[in-house]
């Protein structure tokens, strides 16, 4: 199976750099085809380091830090999502013109079956998984991964799937030059991991690599980042929370309701979506155009819509109590998805916003017109609350709480029947918790203990 050897001689020296799960994949890869290699971290103590010495206890490892002089003896380095491509050390190698991959060029050159590829500031594990379960259905056999759950490499398989559907996230991409998409998806693009890139319009380029060869394009019609990268030369499916016509993917009006429609057919009734917001519509549609492009049976995908839950964490109803929701929308860790978040359950009733956390290096002056439209209250806690309550509108009450169950309380005290509690961090969690899903759980144990 493997063509690396094409491009890569067994012979030369192949240094991976982060030893956690998806370096470990590249070093199972790699040394299961004949490679020798060696391992190199930040950190004394990475967290797959155990496990790399017990299965691989041949490779050379070395933590601690980044050793130039013996990145520069290497002729391939693999690069981790996590390790920032700005270190001085690995500006250096670049220098060097020593080529510098990642774990998604290495599938993007062995893969042997289509790949559908998502990205996107917000939404692409929902697509993802909502995607991979339309393509089950429809009797397709699927390998699925990325930056949502199994490293990449590990779905290479034989015999060969009918696809594989991967979620990239853009430090993935920064290391590809490969990939030739069967089908690919930009979902959206707001600014996010600002502390990662020099500019906005770096992180945007990054996403646009996703479009590299000659698959069909899907492209968000309402997000202008996203449609000015469509090429005339290319195959498109479009997607749009307004009408469409053609092969296109958008809502229209149909007795009193609005409905998922290409172009003048009418699908589904947006009502009959298990996912809520407008966001989500979006993502719905999203899946839709691509599983078209993949040759998914309509009808199958309808019926898949009609009963997905959607993943945990992402605007998902808690409780309903006294006429109150409470949503956990603890994914939400930029700007961007808290406001597709705030617009999304807008047509509900008024919103209860809870948020902070680690800012990224995020500019939160975007989030000020969406809470002085839709949100009559905003709960800020975390290392900086400061900066979203910077930007909260005077006439917008504004409260500082120093834990998520204080902010259920005070939530609780406040919020009046029809009205909306929704936690939308637009940032990071790691100063309070291991992670958003630790975040989410914390805030529907407070509700499930004080509604």
């Amino acid at each position: 199976m493997i063509s690396l050897a094409r491009q890569t001689d067994k012979a030369k020296s192949i240094l991976i750099i982060g030893i956690g799960q998806s370096g470990l994949s590249c070093a199972r890869f790699l040394v299961k085809h004949g490679y020798t290699i060696a391992m190199m971290d930040t950190r004394e103590q990475p967290p797959g380091l155990k496990i790399l010495q017990t299965e691989l206890p041949e490779v050379l490892v070395i933590t601690g830090g980044l050793n130039e002089s013996i990145m520069l003896q290497a002729d391939m380095i693999i690069l981790s999502p996590g390790i920032d491509p700005r270190l001085p050390e690995i500006v250096a190698v670049k220098r060097k013109n020593i080529e510098l991959v990642g774990d998604v060029e290495l599938f993007a050159r062995e893969a042997n079956a289509p790949i559908v590829a998502i990205t996107g500031s917000n939404g692409k594990s929902t697509v993802t998984t909502l995607l991979a379960e339309m393509a089950i259905e429809s009797n397709q056999r699927v390998q699925v991964g990325g930056n949502l759950g199994t490293p990449v490499l590990e779905l290479l398989i034989e015999p060969a799937p009918d696809f594989y559907i991967v979620e990239l996230s853009s430090f993935q991409l920064e290391t590809v030059r490969s990939l030739n998409a069967f089908v690919a998806t930009v979902l959206n693009v707001s600014p996010d991991h600002m502390d990662r890139y020099d500019t906005e319009q770096q992180y945007k380029d990054t996403k646009a690599t996703i479009y590299n060869g000659n698959g069909v394009m899907v492209l968000n019609r309402d997000d202008e980042n996203v449609i000015q990268l469509a090429r005339n030369d290319r195959n498109q499916i479009r997607f749009s929370l307004d009408a469409c016509d053609g092969v296109d993917f958008g809502l229209l009006e149909k007795d009193g309701s609005m409905w998922l429609a290409e172009g003048s057919q009418a699908l589904l009734p947006i009502d009959e979506l298990k996912i809520k917001g407008k966001h989500n519509v979006a993502n719905a549609l999203a899946s839709l155009a691509i599983g078209s492009a993949m040759g998914l049976s309509m009808m199958t995908m309808i019926t898949t819509l009609k009963r997905y839950p959607g993943l945990p964490h992402r605007c998902t109803l808690v409780a309903n109590n006294n006429g109150i929701q409470w949503f956990n929308d603890s994914k939400a860790t930029n700007v961007g998805a808290c406001i597709a978040a705030i617009e999304g359950l807008a047509d509900s009733g008024k919103i209860i916003l809870i948020a902070g956390g680690v800012a990224k290096d995020q500019d939160f002056t975007d989030l000020t017109p969406v809470i002085n439209k839709y949100v009559i209250a905003v709960i800020v806690l975390g290392q900086d609350a400061q900066l979203i309550s910077a930007v909260v509108p005077k006439e917008v009450n504004t409260y500082y709480v120093d834990t998520i169950h204080n902010a259920v309380k005070q939530a609780k005290d406040i919020a009046e029947c029809g009205v909306n509690v929704l936690l939308s961090p637009a940032c990071a969690s790691f100063d309070m918790f291991s992670g958003y899903a630790q975040r989410g759980e914390a805030f529907e144990a407070a509700v499930e203990k004080l509604v």
